[in-house]
């Protein structure tokens, strides 16, 4: 008997980007949130007005990374170290990775539908607001 995997939607995909925004408002910190399917392609982006530019790049970059990689950015900075196994990987690839702690993979019944990235605050707390955005998607 085979079962039907729900993939990412639209919905999810606002849904994401909102409790990400929540977050980050919360601890007074202006991002940009990315959300890609499991084909890597864009479900849905938003950056506030007062994010830096950057944080465009690096929220879509992160997810990338999460999504390529199926794992969160944050356990992939040590592996890219001058001295770590991937150190050449992030920019092996014709569309670079980005090893900087804001992407997360997004699982449903244990298979990979897609990723967030979060882009604007410290790695850590991009990390944690793109964690936020997964909890309130759990719901």
């Amino acid at each position: 008997m085979s079962t039907t995997l729900t993939p990412l939607t639209t919905a999810d995909a606002e849904t994401l980007v909102a409790a990400a925004r929540r977050a980050a408002h919360a601890a007074g910190v202006a991002v940009s949130v990315t959300v890609l399917d499991a084909g890597g392609h864009l479900l849905a982006f938003l950056r506030d007005d007062s994010a830096v530019l950057i944080s465009g790049e690096t929220s879509t970059r992160k997810a990338y990374t999460a999504l390529q990689l199926n794992a969160p950015t944050a356990d992939l900075v040590d592996l890219v170290k001058p001295d770590g196994p991937f150190h050449t990987l992030a920019t092996a690839l014709d569309r670079p990775l980005l090893f900087i702690a804001g992407g997360l993979p997004i699982h449903r019944d244990g298979k990979l539908v897609g990723a967030i990235g979060v882009g604007g605050g410290a790695p850590e707390q991009d990390h944690s607001f793109a964690t936020a955005a997964l909890t309130e998607l759990a719901r």
